[in-house]
């Protein structure tokens, strides 16, 4: 990828990606890992990380917003259903809760980019 692309973009693995893998290795045993320079995105290009956000509002590659959108909503489901199974380790409202605030993520990548 050539370094003149000027979109924000979300790394393809936007639910379980590196920044939240960071956040939970240094909350539970403090220790960070390198950031990786490069990542692959929602749109199919390999970008610095450094050009890449989980926040909507930050998102400005098309391709990678719908991408983050499917993923919540996928991940949504996901969550719902592991809630409902028997012998679960989260309820059913826990469960809620979370797919709740993932469909919310994936309907504000659906809207608009806010202005600058």
């Amino acid at each position: 990828m050539g370094g003149d692309d000027p979109h924000i973009h979300v790394e393809s693995k936007v639910v379980r990606g590196v920044a939240a893998v960071r956040e939970m290795m240094a909350a539970t045993f403090g220790l960070v890992g390198d950031v990786p320079s490069l990542v692959d995105t929602g749109c199919g290009l390999r970008a610095p990380y450094a050009m890449t956000s989980p926040r909507p509002e930050n998102v400005t590659c098309l391709a990678c917003r719908e991408h983050a959108r499917q993923e919540h909503l996928r991940f949504a489901d996901e969550v719902e259903r592991l809630g409902g199974m028997a012998g679960s380790t989260i309820s059913t409202a826990q469960a809620k809760l979370a797919a709740d605030e993932h469909r919310e993520l994936a309907e504000r990548f659906s809207g608009p980019r806010r202005a600058e």
